[in-house]
């Protein structure tokens, strides 16, 4: 099963260039630590997977849908099943997890990161990115939660001892493209007289959403 709406970044979709950017540079800036066997949790269509498996033994990608972009290569396993229980990866097993703009989808989050850290080896290595809701415009009828800086470290601390916190910061087009959308959703509240953002369930919100 193939799924496109306004959350999942389109590799093929020039409207997503930023965010597609935004995921790309996840991807590229974890390439300095992945080594030996590789877990990427929510791996989409799979273009983040084609490009880590190069620097990986073994690169296994896990999503709630099915993808054929990973079939055939040499060393990717596609797993379909969803999260936050990793029942299909053993204890113990992993070097490295990747999981980009997942966190804030699953409603047990403190289960997924136990289960990371089950997963992972010894002196593994988890790279996790999440929205930080500072910079959010809007609800976003796609997540169940979205964290401050604070709160995601309180959440990874329960179960890891070593955290480093960055931020991904847009450059100038980034920050344009931020501002329209900035703009577009102001428009759109002023209509809003009845603040539907807020009490409408997240199935019906998420119809205007993919369309703006």
């Amino acid at each position: 099963m193939k799924i496109q709406t306004a959350e999942r970044a389109n590799e093929n979709s020039i409207d997503d260039s930023p965010v597609f950017k935004r995921q790309l540079f996840a991807y590229e800036y974890s390439a300095q630590f992945i080594k030996g066997t590789v877990l990427e949790i929510g791996c989409g269509e799979g273009y983040g997977a084609k490009y880590l498996s190069k620097y990986a033994e073994k690169y296994i990608g896990i999503d709630k849908y099915k993808t054929s972009n990973l079939e055939n290569i040499e060393n990717i396993e596609f797993i379909q099943t969803k999260v936050p229980y990793l029942t299909k990866i053993k204890s113990n097993s992993i070097d490295v997890v990747v999981c980009f703009q997942v966190i804030e989808h699953i409603k047990k989050d403190y289960i997924l990161i136990k289960e990371i850290n089950r997963v992972l080896k010894k002196g593994g290595i988890a790279i996790i990115s999440t929205p930080n809701i500072k910079m959010s415009l809007t609800r976003n009828p796609f997540h169940v939660r979205e964290y401050t800086i604070l709160e995601f470290n309180e959440m990874v601390s329960s179960y890891f001892s070593i955290i480093k916190l960055d931020g991904v910061f847009g450059d100038e087009v980034f920050l344009k493209y931020h501002e329209e959308n900035r703009i577009s959703v102001e428009k759109f509240r002023r209509y809003d007289i009845f603040n539907f953002e807020k009490w409408l369930p997240s199935c019906i919100l998420r119809i205007p959403y993919d369309i703006l």
